[in-house]
């Protein structure tokens, strides 16, 4: 109780979750007069994996590939493919989020890259700023499901689930997420009557387009054929995936000047940090968390409760929608693992399903107040205070709740790519 408490008093008074854990995590071991080395040692522990060098490695990649001006030829070539439908802004910006996510696997980047883009350019043709915002943090949720993911790198890193296999498995649920989002922004459009966009398109206009998102498209093809066919581990295309950056950026599409390198270099080493401390603190937390014994109480308790794995799942996916909004989601998926795969293996289900289950439920709350990242970043570049997003949001989200129930219930959307390659 006393752990909980101090978790849930520094959560309200509005203290960074990062410090939340480790704070809540000291205290426990204080209150329990254990020895203090056990701290430094269990966030050690927590950080001792060869997986995670793959974050740092993928968030470099994804920063070369923003460099090299990637993201105008993204939004070029998506417009070629949806711009001419009514609304057809939207559809662009939402179909430029799914090849982002290939390149980035963080929905806070996808919001900077294509809405700093997307939101000017739509409220220049006559669509609400609001909604121009609410879109694009809505579209960046399919950032942690469409691979290359942190967030499943760090899920595998926990469970020992294939990376390769987490990576396949995001596939079709992120583009479910896109679909859902098209079927909203088609409503908006009739409702608000959009315009649609003049545009002419040739077959040379097309494949010129083509040919420019090519390099940018093909990382993520890269990256997974590599460790799909095993010539690389998930760190070794995470390297690979640096190294073909740049020889992109600098050789391919010359946008990349040396001089950007340690900008780049440092705004990674600063998102890393900070996602390594999330990791440090979560494990220190969570080895609490097991210690108490509360993984087996709680998992007795749903027991108690119902033995239904369809019940368990509504129950598992109501706690992580409200976890996604107020926790980051390294942390929750670090803090809520040992304490709900235990449960779910009891009952039979697939750790791979649950790990997709487990994402796309948190990476929902990226775009949900009163913390959704997402919605903090798009605020910033619209310039539009939190609460009209917030209130153009909710519409999107509920869209999403569609796809998230199909995923929870029919395993198979998410183990057939999976199965069908590795199997």
């Amino acid at each position: 109780m006393v752990i909980i408490l101090i978790f849930i008093f520094l959560l309200l008074i509005g203290l960074p979750v990062v410090f939340v854990l480790g704070i809540s995590g000291a205290a426990s071991v204080i209150q329990a007069d254990l020895p203090l080395v056990l701290i430094p040692q269990r966030m050690f522990v927590g950080l001792n994996s060869f997986l995670l060098i793959s974050v740092p490695l993928f968030i470099l990649a994804g920063n070369l590939m923003n460099a090299c001006g990637i993201t105008p030829r993204i939004v070029n070539f998506s417009n070629m493919l949806v711009g001419r439908i009514r609304g057809g802004l939207s559809y662009v910006t939402l179909v430029a989020m799914d090849f982002s996510s290939g390149i980035t696997g963080a929905g806070s980047a996808d919001t900077s890259a294509i809405g700093s883009v997307m939101i000017p350019a739509m409220s220049k043709e006559g669509y609400k700023p609001e909604y121009a915002a609410a879109l694009t943090a809505a579209g960046a949720t399919v950032g942690p499901i469409i691979p290359p993911s942190i967030a499943f790198v760090i899920y595998g890193a926990m469970t020992e689930v294939s990376i390769a296999e987490l990576f396949l498995a995001g596939f079709i649920p992120g583009f479910m997420f896109t679909v859902a989002l098209m079927g909203v922004a088609r409503y908006h459009a009739i409702k608000q009557n959009h315009p649609v966009r003049i545009i002419e398109i040739t077959w040379k206009g097309f494949f010129k387009a083509t040919f420019n998102a090519l390099p940018a498209i093909t990382m993520p093809l890269l990256v997974l054929g590599g460790i799909l066919t095993g010539i690389f581990t998930p760190t070794e295309a995470a390297a690979a995936g640096v190294f073909y950056s740049l020889v992109i950026g600098l050789l391919v599409y010359r946008e990349l000047k040396f001089k950007q390198l340690w900008p780049i270099l440092k705004e990674t080493g600063i998102m890393s940090g900070g996602i390594m401390l999330i990791v440090a603190n979560a494990s220190l937390f969570s080895w609490i968390i097991a210690a108490e014994g509360i993984p087996q109480k709680v998992a007795d308790g749903i027991r108690f409760l119902t033995q239904n794995p369809y019940m368990v799942l509504f129950w598992i996916n109501l706690f992580l929608l409200f976890l996604g909004c107020i926790m980051e989601t390294l942390a929750a998926i670090i803090i809520t693992v040992p304490v709900l795969l235990p449960l779910v293996k009891s009952l039979g289900i697939d750790p791979l399903h649950f790990g997709v289950v487990m994402v796309v439920n948190l990476s929902i709350g990226l775009a949900t107040p009163p913390v959704g990242v997402n919605l903090f970043v798009a605020s910033a570049i619209g310039k539009i205070s939190l609460e009209k997003i917030s209130k153009n949001v909710w519409l999107f989200l509920i869209a999403l709740l569609i796809p998230l129930a199909l995923i929870t219930y029919i395993p198979q959307l998410s183990l057939w790519l999976p199965g069908f390659f590795l199997k």
